[in-house]
């Protein structure tokens, strides 16, 4: 019996690409560029199998009902799926998975990276030194804002914000509140002493760090405008490791530009992979290229998730990761 055709629309880390090899009739895509519309329409037609990115073109209705559709499966590599249409994957009877749970430690580790370095001015601190500017070290010298102890407000309060809530909270004392429509069970509140509020904009008027965690998408675009950070204390500090749809950057640069915010700092974009061009000067932005899961084991374990979804579909079973 062959085996289901896979097509991978990304270069895969060596070892998920390796697991794919043994498992299916797989065609990889070598020279990793960005694959266009019209090679996602023919892929559709080619294979049994798609396993696409969030840095893909949107796999809508069009690329959906393309003619002579050969596929029955869309096994996102990501935890976030806001790059496939689901409802018109589910008109058409096409199943899609993600890749949760994997990539959850990595991406907090960003989330805190990110918290440290614009409150301490990381960046600033290492382009100074590197352009051989700095004169030595006096009291008053780049002089930024502490951590520990202070109040960090997650606006989503899922598996990747618990888990910066664990590093935040155990290692930096940090105080722990939140905003979630599906909020966790209050055995988890507990755990990390969390204040739960009933709207986002309470959780912003509280926190000196404000961390996004909730999809991208639908209602949730330009979730942070220019009337929500003008709700955030002027010494605060964004974090997005979410999506970057989620904040509207042009009412971002401009509450940095009057200093309605203290700060910024970001692993993701509305238009990926173009910044805004004012971010890109600005002092107080820590500006990360979509890094949340970029670690060799995050990334062959979100391969292999993938993989798992497939295997499972193409075995008459429920793929365990299915959102549509």
């Amino acid at each position: 019996m062959s085996k289901p055709r896979v097509i991978l629309t990304r270069k895969w880390p060596e070892g998920a690409e390796a697991r794919a090899k043994e498992l299916f009739d797989v065609v990889i895509n070598e020279d990793d560029h960005k694959m266009t519309v019209e090679e996602l329409k023919r892929a559709m037609c080619d294979a049994d199998a798609l396993c696409p990115t969030v840095s893909d073109f949107q796999i809508d209705s069009e690329i959906f009902n393309v003619e002579n559709r050969k596929c029955k499966i869309v096994a996102n590599f990501g935890v976030g799926y806001n790059n496939i249409d689901t409802d018109a994957a589910k008109e058409v009877g096409v199943v899609v998975t993600n890749t949760p749970d994997v990539l959850t430690d990595c991406t907090a580790d960003i989330a805190m990276v990110l918290l440290l370095s614009v409150s301490r001015r990381i960046g600033e601190g290492e382009r100074l030194v590197r352009s051989k500017a700095w004169t030595g070290w006096c009291p008053t010298h780049m002089l930024s804002t502490k951590v520990t102890g202070k109040k960090l407000g997650f606006i989503g309060f899922g598996r990747i914000a618990q888990a910066v809530a664990q590093k935040a909270h155990f290692g930096f004392g940090m105080e722990v509140s939140f905003y979630d429509p599906y909020p966790p069970s209050d055995e988890i509140v507990k755990k990390f002493s969390a204040k739960k509020f009933d709207t986002l904009e309470d959780v912003l008027k509280d926190s000196d760090y404000v961390t996004l965690h909730c999809p991208g998408g639908g209602d949730n675009i330009n979730l942070m405008n220019k009337e929500r950070f003008a709700l955030m204390k002027k010494s605060a500090f964004l974090i997005n490791t979410a999506r970057g749809d989620v904040v509207d950057e042009t009412a971002l640069v401009q509450a940095l530009k009057d200093k309605v915010i203290a700060g910024a700092g970001l692993d993701v974009y509305a238009k990926e992979p173009v910044v805004t061009e004012e971010l890109l000067n600005m002092q107080n932005v820590v500006l990360i290229p979509h890094l949340g899961s970029a670690t060799t084991e995050t990334r062959v374990a979100m391969g292999l998730r993938s993989l798992e979804n497939v295997e499972a579909f193409f075995n008459g079973k429920e793929p365990g990761d299915r959102v549509a």
